[in-house]
């Protein structure tokens, strides 16, 4: 069974760290881009970050770029969301998903497919 599954949210204060992972099972993540998203309360869900298999090239929203950082260790199946310098602004349910291969564009919801089910981050003081 293809799945995706999310974790390393938790609660931290506005500047610190957390390290979300995306472990995937039922196929092999080396193949597949590879996108983080989130979604805040009462908020469309928006792109993050997102990989790409073939080149290795990352791809970053602008609100999270110099803070974010997406790797990917395909030994272990998993990408990673390294988020530092965190912000309130951040706070809402992280998703990861694949990215369908004839899609277009790497930040948009439409091109990815077999979602997660989230790890919630909260940036509170």
């Amino acid at each position: 069974q293809v799945q995706l599954v999310e974790s390393g949210g938790g609660e931290v204060q506005p500047g610190g760290s957390l390290r979300l992972s995306c472990v995937a099972s039922g196929f092999t993540l080396g193949y597949y881009g590879i996108g983080w998203f989130r979604q805040a309360p009462g908020k469309e869900r928006e792109g993050v970050s997102s990989i790409s298999t073939q080149t290795g090239h990352t791809y970053y929203a602008e609100s999270v770029k110099g803070r974010f950082t997406i790797s990917r260790d395909n030994a272990q199946n998993t990408v990673y969301l390294q988020m530092n310098s965190l912000k309130p602004e951040d706070t809402a349910i992280y998703y990861c998903a694949i990215r369908r291969p004839d899609a277009t564009g790497w930040l948009v919801t439409e091109a990815y497919t077999r979602w997660g089910q989230g790890t919630q981050v909260t940036v509170s003081s």
